[in-house]
């Protein structure tokens, strides 16, 4: 059989490209050149897509010189990659490969958000994950609550303000978000993930702060209850017909799951499986699968719940369309602990791609009367 082009696309412009590189290497280390012919595109801080020759160490390092820029075409009909030369002045466009499907690695911004997604869907190509409307809902912690709240979905108190009522009237907010709950409280961007971003406030002070962090990195801004909870997540894999895996458990190294606790704080616990009631595991499984079909996410997604130590309730935190693929990274970890090893789940991924594309294909973009 023909290896299947595929296009495994990295960095991006968010507070997650660092994030992005290293879910990459184990992305690319767990695709199999005997079934894949392998292309990696880099996207930068300031967004061009390059290409080269180790582009993922010279991304990783910081330097980026030597890689050649190269463009992908919303025109369906120029199908593939190309590349950006300089010939006498005047920049020339160059074919290099047709792409099969895309795997768009990219947390955050301008690549989990539904950008990427709705610029690949005009081109027509594959991708892996979901569609322009899962991404997008599933991004946005505010849209996403509320979509939880119409499907009857438990979610923690929260309040959605925007950067320009925190420029105006940073104390007015304030006074808003304690309206709503007690300190501590949590501040967070909307449209961020891997905790960039994220404040656990104890005073009025914390939370001045905290919105102002926030600010940076996007213009709706959520404040959040605190609970007391042990963190819980699942992952899900399929379009229609979605599988659930077993559930696992994060005992974080610092006060919450912070960008330093994931990445750079090797003392957080991860427990596979997490120690749950058979009756805790079935409800924490249903509620991820209806909030996976509430968004119409597709081949992917990870599923992070809070579970109240104090009344046990359950509350559905966030639900990350691209979840992280580093070898520590709970999505993976999860499915390896249900059976399904990386290297088959980034093939099974790939199948639900095409799948989603075959799909799609069959809708009639004209009317014929």
């Amino acid at each position: 059989m023909d290896k299947v082009n595929i296009g495994v696309i990295f960095g991006g412009r968010s507070g997650e490209h660092e994030v992005s590189l290293m879910s990459a290497r184990s992305v690319l280390d767990a695709l199999d050149p005997e079934k894949f012919k392998i292309t990696q595109i880099g996207i930068s801080h300031d967004g061009e897509w390059l290409v080269g020759e180790n582009i993922l160490e010279k991304m990783t390092e910081g330097q980026i010189t030597g890689l050649s820029p190269a463009a992908l075409f919303p025109d369906p009909s120029r199908h593939g990659l190309f590349l950006i030369k300089e010939i006498q002045s005047h920049e020339v466009l160059e074919y290099l490969v047709a792409l099969d499907v895309v795997f768009p690695v990219l947390h955050g911004t301008f690549g989990e958000d539904g950008t990427l997604q709705g610029f690949l869907e005009m081109a027509g190509v594959a991708y892996i994950g979901a569609g322009v409307l899962g991404s997008s809902v599933g991004m946005d912690k505010g849209v996403f609550r509320d979509v939880m709240l119409a499907n009857g979905i438990p979610v923690v108190d929260t309040i959605v303000v925007l950067r320009s009522e925190i420029d105006e009237n940073i104390d007015q907010v304030a006074g808003r978000a304690e309206q709503i709950t007690s300190y501590p409280m949590f501040v967070k961007p909307a449209n961020t993930g891997s905790s960039v971003g994220i404040t656990k406030c104890h005073s009025r002070a914390d939370l001045i702060e905290g919105l102002l962090d926030a600010a940076r990195y996007d213009r709706r801004i959520l404040v959040q209850r605190a609970v007391n909870a042990r963190e819980i997540e699942v992952s899900v894999l399929g379009n229609d017909l979605p599988e659930v895996s077993i559930p696992g458990e994060i005992r974080p190294a610092a006060d919450f799951y912070s960008y330093d606790a994931k990445y750079k704080d090797d003392n957080s616990e991860l427990l596979i499986p997490a120690p749950l009631s058979d009756e805790m595991t079935k409800r924490i499984r249903s509620l991820a699968i209806k909030a996976y079909k509430a968004i119409d996410c597709a081949g992917m997604a990870r599923v992070d719940f809070f579970l109240d130590r104090d009344t046990f309730e359950i509350y559905l935190g966030e639900l990350n369309t691209i979840p992280g693929f580093t070898k520590i990274s709970m999505y993976p970890k999860l499915w390896e602990a249900s059976g399904l090893p990386y290297p088959r789940l980034v093939d099974r991924l790939v199948d639900l791609a095409l799948e989603r594309k075959a799909d799609r294909d069959r809708t009639e973009w004209r009317y014929k009367n």
